[in-house]
């Protein structure tokens, strides 16, 4: 029978590499992953726009809702109300106005515009109405902008 000499040992390099190798894949590579840099943050606040004239083409629509919601006595509480036009619509009750873009010290109720079966999801066209003048806005795209109806 031959006897076979031992296997060298491995070198320092060979077992310093093999240790780096498992640390790496261990950790994911996050060891040398670039760090993340956080996006730079502006003063600037985001300002919805106003207008004072709605011809927009769903500004009819929106009339038609301010007819409903006044036929209805302008509810003032947030719920489900049976539309004069069929199905229901939803009034979402007070609106804050808390980027100051409509007329400052006034009360403001938000309706939504379109009716739908009871219950089903809201989408993002409103009404904003002052409670005391009943002067109203129009927005189309959830108070990103108002136009005065």
């Amino acid at each position: 029978m031959t006897k076979h000499a031992p296997a060298p040992r491995p070198s320092r390099l060979r077992r310093f590499l093999s240790a780096a190798a498992v640390v790496f894949a261990l950790t994911g590579g996050s060891l040398v992953a670039p760090a993340v840099v956080a996006p730079e943050q502006t003063t600037a606040s985001a300002e919805a726009a106003v207008y004072s004239t709605c011809t927009l083409t769903r500004c009819s629509a929106a009339r038609t809702a301010r007819t409903g919601w006044s036929s209805l006595g302008w509810p003032t509480s947030a719920g489900w109300y049976a539309w004069p036009y069929g199905q229901y619509n939803y009034t979402g009750g007070t609106f804050q106005n808390r980027e100051g873009q409509l007329p400052a010290n006034a009360t403001y109720s938000e309706y939504d515009v379109y009716s739908r079966a009871q219950g089903a999801s809201r989408d993002a066209y409103r009404i904003v109405v002052n409670r005391s003048t009943r002067e109203t806005w129009f927005t189309p795209d959830h108070y990103v902008n108002f136009y005065k109806l």
